[in-house]
């Protein structure tokens, strides 16, 4: 709670409370340099915080060693970037079950539990297909499916459309957040697109590291499976 993130002199968060609810969408909008992704980093446990804390599940992050964050954030975590930041060596199916891998499930069962969400996401086709044979849409459909396939309990998006044509952004934007919000997985949506923002639940701004609730959104904010600077 009370979070606040700085770099030397600079403060790019300045005391910030957020809570999230599970299945629920909250979008931090601002121009560049307002601080959400600082704020976003902060609480995906990726940058620690200068000031006030950041918890998960009752526990703050300050209190667990080095691999139980490191678990928390490969386990109960999940990342889709502008990029998508996938390994072009590997296929679609190898992208998206490397959470699954990484926690430890062996190859065939963790690409049997990939493939229900490549086909809600349109990517059960190219399962065996290298990330390099892939459209920009295709590409962060394999993202958004790497995010959600390990059923995280809250995946952080920063700017997940921002590569894409409008018309790719919207679908794969409706696709991600349908499957989300029907898996129960909370989302953190990062993001300068007022179009984008207006999907969320709750939509906060930034400017000049400070948040305020934004318009047209409900205000419950108790509870939640993470809370903090921003989460």
């Amino acid at each position: 709670m009370n979070v606040e993130v700085r770099y030397g002199a600079q403060r790019a968060v300045r005391g910030v409370d957020l809570a999230l609810m599970p299945g629920e969408v909250v979008a931090v909008t601002g121009s560049s340099g307002s601080g959400k992704s600082s704020l976003l980093h902060c609480l995906a446990g990726v940058l620690a915080p200068s000031a006030g804390s950041v918890s998960f599940g009752g526990r703050e992050y300050g209190s667990l060693g080095d691999e139980e964050l490191s678990a928390l954030r490969r386990e109960r975590f999940g990342y889709v970037f502008q990029h998508g930041e996938l390994l072009p060596e590997l296929t679609v199916e190898e992208n998206a079950s490397l959470p699954l891998r990484l926690a430890g499930r062996r190859k065939g069962p963790a690409h049997r539990a990939v493939r229900p969400v490549l086909e809600r996401l349109g990517m059960g086709g190219f399962a065996d297909r290298r990330v390099s044979q892939l459209s920009g849409g295709q590409a962060q459909r394999v993202a958004v499916a790497r995010a959600l396939a390990h059923q995280p309990a809250v995946v952080f998006a920063d700017e997940p459309t921002g590569a894409l044509d409008s018309v790719n952004a919207a679908a794969v934007l409706d696709e991600f957040l349908t499957l989300a919000r029907d898996r129960g997985t909370a989302v953190l949506l990062v993001t300068h697109d007022e179009g984008v923002a207006a999907h969320a639940d709750r939509r906060y701004e930034m400017c000049d590291g400070r948040i305020s609730l934004g318009r047209g959104v409900r205000t419950d904010t108790a509870g939640g499976p993470a809370s903090g600077s921003a989460l």
